[in-house]
């Protein structure tokens, strides 16, 4: 299978090396804002060509699918452009910045049957795997999720420290993660309310957010987000269950009182991203609905949209 990578930045790096891992996958192309960083990212993973425009990467010969690694406002775009010219796609989180884009998404995924994926990668994170299989053997229900995602972000600088090129988005971006990975665990979601702090006066954000759900079970869900927490950083989820509770950390997990769980027999890796990349190619190769497509995460961006709408002044 071939495979082109649009946005070979921190992330992009990510994919490279998930892929590396997949049997019968080959990156044929990757693409970047400028040409020389790109070109090295390209001899770092024997990579054969190196361009600065998507679509000609998607004129590579054998081409088969593309994943988009790029900024947030490109994402809806790019995707829409990777789907009419026949390719499957994988697009990282967020899938949109607003709902109308996401929905051209799925229209057009509709009309041409090819696979379209997003990042949602808090699906594939063997922490939640480990939970969400509790839940379908009925071994627990979520009474409530308690959520801190928190950065030191007062600049446009991205996971490797170099400037970006466009404004991430507490909203959009990181509270679409828990906002999918909360109705995956717990069911759909009925209500929903926000409340956002100053905004900064350079980056035209909010810093600081606090978001409350409620899922049709009836549980809650409590998330904090911030770009102006010091440390520690990251993401932290605490499962409050029925029966037991449960502290996630991207890829590891353990239990209220700080015991290790021991993941080694969730998945056949203990990296998220690799097996959010093997879905993917297995989607593909098997002709079916990748878990994370863009029609199981669209409710999450109507939540987000809902969210957006009460926060607009």
């Amino acid at each position: 299978m071939k495979i082109a990578l649009a946005g070979a930045g921190a992330f992009g790096e990510k994919h490279l090396d998930a892929l590396r891992l997949i049997d019968g996958v080959k990156v044929v192309s990757v693409v970047g804002r400028r040409l020389e960083p790109t070109q090295a990212v390209a001899a770092k993973y024997g990579i054969g060509h190196a361009c600065t425009d998507l679509a000609e990467a998607l004129e590579q010969p054998g081409l088969d699918a593309v994943i988009l690694a790029t900024p947030t406002q490109m994402h809806a775009a790019q995707t829409i452009q990777c789907l009419e010219a026949g390719k499957h796609v994988q697009v990282e989180i967020p899938l949109c910045d607003n709902l109308a884009d996401g929905e051209a998404v799925l229209a057009k995924q509709q009309e041409t049957g090819l696979v379209a994926m997003v990042g949602h990668t808090r699906r594939f994170n063997p922490s939640h795997q480990y939970i969400h299989n509790k839940i379908v053997a009925g071994e627990l229900g979520i009474q409530q999720m308690d959520v801190q995602t928190y950065f030191f972000r007062r600049k446009n600088m991205n996971a490797k420290g170099e400037a970006r090129s466009w404004t991430d988005h507490l909203l959009w971006h990181h509270a679409a993660h828990t906002v999918d990975l909360f109705a995956y665990q717990a069911g759909p979601i009925v209500q929903a309310n926000a409340l956002e702090g100053p905004i900064h006066p350079e980056l035209g954000i909010a810093m600081d957010m606090s978001i409350q759900l409620k899922a049709e079970s009836g549980a809650i869900c409590t998330l904090s987000l911030s770009f102006n927490n010091d440390g520690p950083l990251g993401t932290f989820f605490r499962y409050i269950c029925d029966n037991g509770t449960w502290i996630a950390r991207y890829d590891d997990l353990v239990t209220g009182r700080e015991e290790p769980v021991d993941l080694s027999g969730v998945a056949v890796s203990s990296n998220g991203i690799e097996l959010q990349d093997r879905e993917f190619v297995a989607a593909i190769r098997e002709g079916r609905e990748p878990n994370a497509s863009v029609a199981q995460v669209m409710p999450c961006y109507r939540v987000l949209d809902a969210l957006e709408r009460q926060l607009a002044p």
